[in-house]
């Protein structure tokens, strides 16, 4: 944990340098990813709209990792998940509240697991390779939602690409607690189902005889065989609940906030849901950290277009990429001689595991 601290300051210290050499005051360029974020209750309502479907993919793509496998088809997974969630609300609009949005809910979380169980399949039976299928299965899951929303369901009234209004018993509004501390912005109570899927999966991984099974599987597939642990199951398992964890996007997007299915409505939540996990070194409740720096971040990134000179939006996806390689970098680097000669830690009790 400390390790992974460390690098996350020299990251975020490499990035404030480069925008010296930009022209611009980093102490101005950090002062306003902080408004950014903080500065209302709108901003930060959000940024935890941002924060809460990178939970959503930080957790699928982590649980993909500890079962050794590389999900890279987030992306389309949460993209079936909404577009099902969306087609249920648009063809059976009658459906009462609350079983609309537990039937919408289902079928979306089911259509996510089934797109992720198709790669897992095929990895663990075929021998394909889990990121090729996933990258493929990404393009036909955004043909079939322009197909399904702009032939089947499109709205008549929006000159957008978008599918009709869901149903009024699918939404979330009615009921939803959270909105009331962000009012006007999209954040909602998907956000606390976030939080509880991160605790429940941190539980399943490391506290369930079924969690071991799956990490054992990613760490060593012979040494698991000769324990009696079908690998190729556990990879089919794992990329199924990772399709699952992705699909539960479709309830921040279309259930919590906008109420239809909007092409393009992701800014790529799957791809940087990956360095969600990476730099939460794929723990559950690591994912809620980096999830909220990385929604900051979003959030920040268009008012660095409109508040400095020269840094765009897309700078925010420079200091991603830097704060990744600053983390994986500090995992590599050896810092036994802080532990060895500073006292903080010795009268602390900083042992080598809780370093890491």
């Amino acid at each position: 944990m400390i390790r992974s601290l460390i690098g996350l300051f020299v990251g975020l210290a490499i990035s404030l340098s480069i925008v010296a050499f930009a022209g611009e005051n980093p102490f101005s360029v950090f002062m306003i990813l902080i408004r950014s974020a903080f500065g209302s209750p709108y901003d930060l309502g959000l940024a935890l709209f941002y924060t809460t479907s990178l939970i959503f993919t930080g957790l699928s793509v982590s649980l993909a990792f500890q079962a050794g496998l590389f999900n890279i088809g987030a992306e389309g997974q949460l993209t079936v998940a909404a577009l099902a969630a969306a087609a249920t609300g648009v063809l059976l609009p009658e459906v009462p509240s609350p079983w609309a949005p537990l039937l919408a809910t289902t079928l979306g979380i089911s259509a996510g697991a089934l797109w992720g169980f198709i790669p897992g399949w095929l990895k663990s039976r075929r021998g394909s390779h889990e990121v090729i299928v996933t990258m493929m299965m990404n393009f036909i899951a955004a043909a079939l939602a322009s197909y399904v929303v702009l032939d089947l369901i499109k709205n008549p009234e929006s000159q957008n690409p978008e599918s009709k209004i869901l149903g009024p018993g699918y939404l979330l509004k009615d009921y939803d607690f959270v909105q009331k501390f962000f009012v006007d912005s999209p954040a909602n109570l998907s956000l606390i189902l976030a939080l509880a899927l991160s605790v429940l999966i941190y539980f399943f991984l490391y506290k369930t005889i079924w969690g071991y099974e799956l990490r054992a599987s990613g760490q060593n597939e012979v040494a698991s065989e000769m324990a009696g642990i079908s690998s190729k199951r556990w990879k089919t398992l794992a990329m199924t609940i990772a399709g699952a964890l992705a699909g539960f996007v479709c309830v921040n997007e279309i259930l919590g906030s906008s109420g239809r299915y909007k092409i393009g409505f992701s800014p790529e939540y799957g791809f940087v849901g990956i360095a969600v996990a990476l730099l939460a070194r794929s723990h559950p409740l690591g994912v809620i950290a980096s999830a909220f720096l990385f929604g900051a971040l979003q959030k920040g990134a268009s008012d660095l277009d409109i508040e400095t000179a020269t840094i765009t939006k897309d700078f925010a996806r420079i200091i991603q990429a830097i704060l990744i390689f600053s983390v994986a970098g500090a995992t590599l680097i050896d810092f036994s001689w802080i532990r060895q000669k500073c006292f903080f830690w010795k009268k602390k009790g900083v042992t080598d595991a809780n370093f890491e």
